[in-house]
């Protein structure tokens, strides 16, 4: 990994760094930093791993000589090479590839670099997708644009062909050994031309139409002066299909149809049986010094998705209903997608690449700026999905396999900033779940959504306290960020609900602080008076309070603001130690996994809620900046190799990491909180979003750099920060670094936005944004005058009727 101030890089030895492409809820196929197509993740589930047999693009170029050069379009494979029966054909080992390689990704774009000393050419490659804040339909399109920029080195003209080979996947049911891809029904190669495009587009008509992988796939390219296409490959015995590809490619850089197809296909064995690749290829000259660009458009289109969750212990079983994907109410089809992305192709990458610009204009530490960019792609993974219906869904995470933890989980999907200031739309559906689904009359939330689906409310486990309270946060953030009045009136009673429910279930001793049984995000129940949750708690009183007053609920705010500023009092003389907050609860072995008078990473939750929400302080301000100090001093470790951990390990050897929790004064419990010596990335960003607004920059870039350190692309993926399953939603806490370092407030309920930056600097830029319009803010004090400077630029929406204070 390279830092500079204008993109990190991974050679190609960061085997594991692969950027995600494809649009939110959609499904993605990844790019590694070899360059390579891999983890074909686009059947609406989880495949870390899962591969196309044959599917890869290819280079050919061609001297004044008469001598040609064939490789494919990636760095060399690297070690280990230790298989039991070496590499299959369909990976393509065996052909020529570059020697060496690099990669790039941010936010939506990849960027790949291929050089070899000994080819005549250079070749960069860039693909991206779609993906625009506060426009959830053109963001969500199942699609990647790829091109490749050929640069001749020489001195003398070449003859170059890119050729694009994809296997049809419609109706894929998994893996066999002697081939690594199987298909229900006949799939079927089309090749199509139409103004501007030349392609081949992928269906299986005899699959029934609710079949789970029932759909279509397109790829086509848009550029090059001539284009030849190998609908099929031959298909008959052992490798003669590949043999013909690359021999037929290799002899002058054109692609021929196979003749009378029907008459290869040999039935050797069944996992021969439905297997049709098909290649799509572009020649051109290229003179002395020369460089030009070649585009394709890959699409995939699987509309159906089971109607329930599927990967989980908590899921129902299945009944055999399916459901269609949002983006089946925008496309009919793969190439109905492809036909809408090249038309609007000018426009959609424009405002992509405004949004990418403008979050890297903003004047923070390159870590910082990674971490938030980098955990955008969760949004493209399979942890999320869109419902025809509109509605927004998400898991934990997902295994390598299988989603992992449904329903929306409340109290994970609390931590995450990302989403609410970039899709707002989207979050706001998640609200709609909270509280008209999954609250019922009697105020209990249920934690993890299941009602969309037709199945009883989840009430195997009890609610979750943190989650019941972040939602109401969350309500009063979406409300103001979005001044959307009717919105909040719809929610407000069950919301309300929802806060007067926490009065006699967690607090039936009537002082305001929480001690009863607290189920809670570390899968545990907490007992006695902790400062996590009844932090939340009393940030969701604020939140009431003035969500109450706004509608004319004077008494009820009233009410609010006394339980609130009794409670805060009261937990405080309780539970604050002179250094940081503990747990009170009497050890006297009858619970287990409790912290006692450990140092909680989450101690101070739901004062961090608070400051992303805009509530200020709900706890005394000198014993918050202390408590996230004293966080930051006794559970930072700088290098994990003299840290014991039985538990889960997510940092070890050299790495460092902020452990969810210590006991600097006294020795740990024997069987002490589940996770508590674990590292997780969703609370290192809290964490450090909160030591920002308390004035601790330097401490919380030293816990960003940390995770960013551990999540190099040679240890763990970049893109892919793991808690309870892959593309973990905890991990978009990070977004909190911005609204932090910029003390973005906003109340459009107003018409307002303003910036108190905390960030190190006499100049500070950033991007923000709101419901109605994202942009560029910039501060800076005229040396002469020391007049402070301050403009907002619009990139997208509008701004009318906000105004900067």
């Amino acid at each position: 990994m390279c830092y500079n101030s204008k993109r990190i890089w991974y050679d190609d030895n960061a085997t594991v760094a692969k950027f995600l492409l494809g649009g939110i809820s959609t499904g993605n196929v990844s790019i590694g930093s070899r360059g390579q197509f891999c983890d074909w993740e686009i059947f609406n589930n989880s495949m870390v791993g899962g591969k196309l047999p044959y599917t890869f693009f290819a280079i050919r170029t061609e001297q004044e000589t008469g001598d040609c050069q064939i490789k494919i379009l990636e760095s060399r494979l690297k070690p280990p090479y230790e298989r039991s029966h070496g590499f299959d054909s369909w990976d393509n080992a065996g052909i020529p590839r570059f020697a060496r390689g690099r990669m790039a990704g941010e936010v939506s774009r990849a960027f790949v670099e291929l050089r070899d000393d000994g080819f005549p050419v250079d070749v960069d490659m860039t693909a991206f997708s779609p993906f625009i804040p506060l426009d959830a339909e053109n963001s969500g399109i199942p699609a990647a644009v790829i091109r490749y920029r050929v640069k001749n080195k020489g001195s003398a003209p070449l003859k170059v062909s890119i050729a694009g080979s994809l296997a049809n996947a419609v109706g894929f049911r998994g893996y066999g050994r002697f081939c690594c891809l199987l298909n229900d029904g006949a799939p079927v190669n089309e090749y199509r031309e139409e103004a501007g495009a030349k392609g081949l587009y992928y269906t299986n008509p005899t699959l029934p139409e609710d079949h789970l992988t029932a759909g279509s796939m397109s790829l086509v390219t848009t550029t090059g002066e001539h284009v030849t296409a190998k609908p099929y490959w031959v298909k008959s015995f052992w490798w003669d299909g590949a043999h013909e590809f690359w021999n037929d490619f290799e002899q002058d850089g054109r692609l021929d149809a196979v003749p009378g197809q029907d008459d290869y296909f040999t039935p050797v064995q069944n996992d021969t049986i439905g297997l049709k690749i098909g290649s799509i290829c572009t020649d051109f000259a290229l003179a002395a010094g020369e460089e030009k660009e070649i585009e394709f458009v890959l699409t995939w289109y699987f509309p159906n998705r089971p109607a329930r969750w599927v990967g989980h212990m908590f899921h129902d079983p299945d009944d055999g209903r399916v459901v269609k994907n949002y983006y089946t109410r925008l496309f009919r089809d793969a190439w109905s997608v492809s036909d809408y992305l090249r038309g609007n192709l000018c426009r959609l990458e424009k405002a992509t690449d405004d949004f990418r610009d403008a979050l890297h204009q903003t004047t923070l530490p390159s870590a910082m700026l990674d971490a938030m960019a980098s955990n955008i792609t969760l949004l493209r993974s399979n942890t999320c999905f869109r419902l025809e219906d509109g509605t927004f869904l998400g898991w934990e995470g997902v295994f390598d396999d299988a989603g992992c933890c449904e329903g929306n989980c409340s109290h994970v999907w609390n931590y995450q900033q990302t989403l609410a200031f970039l899709f707002p739309e989207l979050e706001r559906e998640m609200r709609r779940v909270n509280f008209l689904l999954e609250t019922g009359e009697d105020g209990e939330m249920t934690y993890r959504a299941n009602a969309m689906f037709g199945y009883e409310r989840f009430t195997k486990i009890p609610p979750a306290v943190d989650g019941q309270m972040g939602a109401i946060v969350q309500l009063y953030r979406d409300w103001k960020l979005s001044g959307d009045d009717d919105f909040l009136r719809k929610m407000w009673d069950r919301a309300v609900k929802a806060l007067e429910y926490a009065f006699t279930k967690w607090d039936p001793d009537g002082d305001f602080v929480f001690e009863a049984e607290q189920h809670n995000t570390y899968d545990i129940e907490f007992y006695g008076n902790t400062s996590m949750t009844s932090s939340i708690f009393y940030a969701a009183l604020k939140a009431a309070e003035e969500m109450a007053a706004y509608l004319g609920e004077t008494e009820r705010a009233g009410r609010y603001r006394a339980a609130r500023e009794t409670g805060a009092k009261r937990m405080d003389e309780l539970l604050w130690n002179g250094e940081y907050y503990i747990q009170k609860l009497e050890n006297d072995g009858k619970y287990q996994y409790q912290y006692y008078d450990g140092c909680l990473s989450d101690q101070v939750l739901g004062q961090e809620l608070a400051h992303m929400a805009g509530l200020g302080y709900i706890l005394p301000e000198e014993h918050v900046k202390q408590a996230v100090r004293s966080v930051f001093k006794h559970n930072f470790r700088p290098d994990m190799n003299g840290h014991v951990n039985v538990q889960r390990t997510y940092g070890l050897n050299g790495d460092a990491g902020l452990i969810c929790c210590t006991w600097p004064n006294s020795e740990k419990p024997l069987i002490p909180f589940v996770y508590s010596d674990e590292v997780w990335t969703g609370i290192e960003y809290q964490v450090a979003s909160h030591l920002i607004c308390e004035g601790c920059f330097d401490e919380a870039l030293t816990i960003v750099e940390a995770v960013r350190g551990r999540y190099d692309g040679v240890k763990r993926n970049p893109w892919n920060e793991v808690e309870c399953g892959n593309h973990y939603v905890r991990s978009m806490a990070s977004w909190g670094l911005l609204l932090a370092a910029s003390g973005f407030g906003f109340d459009l309920t107003r018409g307002e936005i303003s910036f108190a930056p905390k960030a190190p600097g006499e100049e500070f830029r950033c991007f923000f944004s709101t419901a109605k319009c994202w942009g560029l803010y910039h501060q800076k004090k005229d040396p002469a005058s020391g007049e402070l400077k301050r403009t907002i630029e619009v990139l997208y929406g509008s701004a009318e009727g906000i105004r900067l204070v």
